[in-house]
């Protein structure tokens, strides 16, 4: 996706500029959100996307700890047979996955293998440009569920990012989602909090932009209490532990992934029109240092998940959700010598939830058959955007994905 695009569909903060509104893209109020609660088909399935910046190290994430040519290709990285959350005699999950490990014993995991695309890009912003249009040998200027937006009637609530920014696979050629920032906002030094309150009011004489300008301040407050509500019911001893880092310059929200979701649950519980959710979490650009640093990071993952799951566990709505994780890439096959994996190709997409008929999906690439180091992709990743898009959205995928008919038999 070129420069002048990308940044068309980016919003950065909760008062957008006057580009960004006229391109489709819109922060809109939590309030504009949960106002469509009820108008919904209680029969639909939502889909909430989870990505991981930085590309996540897949052969450390799901581990194939009985394979020799693991172990001689890292063998300060790698993880042995009995430190493994084991899914089957030849793989097993990284040891910071215990929720997501119990998911896979009740049959609510799929861990789908090999995914990548032809040509693969170990350029961050290239490849996830590539994942966001699902289309590989072009990135072109809308993404995939902007796309299905498209066709689904461009209400920008049907699909909405609690990123920083919205993202370019939500945004379609006639219509882009919603973007409602999660993170705290702090005023600028000198405006005190009655100044705010008064620019957040609307007069009757507003021009459109000073309404929208005050609708946005407004938002602000909104947004940041409903966010204090969520710390607030948070559980003893949750609270720090789920922080994660600032985002990096690979991509991933400010805020905690357990902030992202318990918003997300909300919506959820109170039958809002959104179909889609865009959560990140990011920093697994880990050339250095890796084993630690990204079992941090995936067991604030897998708390996050596995909360939110059990509490979509708990109502009608909730058991219709279907969690996808991914990553724009995985990583090298062999370790550097900093202890960490430089930027690769194929890895694994997860599937979480109710409707997913959990097991192990996809051919598990070769670690010796290598493309110049680097795993050959065995799972179209678009396969799984059409099975997406077919058994979750209820879309035919042939619009979304020019005529695609790969699909992932049997997970949903």
């Amino acid at each position: 996706m070129d420069t002048l695009t990308r940044r068309r569909f980016l919003v950065a903060s909760g008062v957008v500029g006057a580009t960004a509104l006229a391109a489709g893209a819109a922060a809109y109020r939590l309030e504009d959100l949960l106002a469509t609660a009820g108008d919904r088909d209680p029969e639909a399935r939502t889909l909430v996307l989870v990505t991981l910046y930085g590309g996540n190290d897949g052969l450390n994430t799901v581990i194939p700890y009985a394979d020799a040519a693991y172990q001689d290709a890292r063998p300060d990285l790698a993880y042995q047979a009995e430190e493994v959350k084991r899914l089957d005699d030849g793989f097993g999950l990284n040891p910071a996955l215990t929720g997501l490990h119990r998911r896979f014993g009740e049959g609510q995991l799929a861990v789908v293998r090999g995914v990548g695309y032809p040509k693969p890009d170990r350029s961050h912003f290239r490849s996830m440009d590539i994942w966001h249009t699902a289309q590989p040998d072009r990135p072109g200027t809308t993404g995939w569920l902007g796309r299905w937006l498209d066709d689904a009637g461009g209400d920008p609530r049907l699909a909405v990012s609690f990123e920083p920014a919205l993202p370019p696979l939500l945004a379609g050629e006639r219509s882009a989602g919603a973007s409602v920032p999660v993170t705290e906002r702090k005023a600028a030094r000198g405006l005190t909090q009655p100044t705010l309150t008064a620019l957040a009011a609307a007069a009757p004489d507003d021009s459109p932009a000073r309404a929208r300008a005050a609708a946005c301040f407004a938002d602000l407050h909104a947004v940041d209490d409903m966010i204090k509500g969520v710390r607030d019911a948070a559980e003893p001893g949750e609270g720090s532990e789920g922080e994660a880092a600032p985002a990096t310059a690979t991509g991933g929200a400010r805020s905690s992934l357990d902030a992202q979701l318990d918003l997300v649950a909300q919506c959820i519980d109170a039958g809002v029109s959104t179909r889609v959710f865009s959560v990140s979490l990011g920093g697994f650009d880990t050339h250095a240092d890796e084993k630690q640093l990204q079992e941090v990071l995936l067991g604030q993952l897998d708390r996050a998940v596995d909360r939110f799951v059990d509490r979509m566990s708990r109502t009608d709505a909730g058991r219709k959700v279907v969690v996808m994780i991914y990553s724009e890439f995985g990583r090298r096959v062999r370790a550097n010598a900093s202890d960490g994996t430089d930027h690769g190709t194929a890895s694994n997409a997860l599937l979480v939830g109710a409707p997913v008929r959990g097991g192990l999906y996809g051919e598990p690439p070769s670690l010796t058959d290598l493309d110049d180091g680097d795993l050959k992709f065995t799972t179209d990743f678009r396969d799984v955007y059409a099975t997406i898009l077919d058994r979750v959205l209820a879309t035919d995928p042939g619009k979304v994905l020019a005529g695609w008919r790969g699909r992932l038999d049997g997970v949903l």
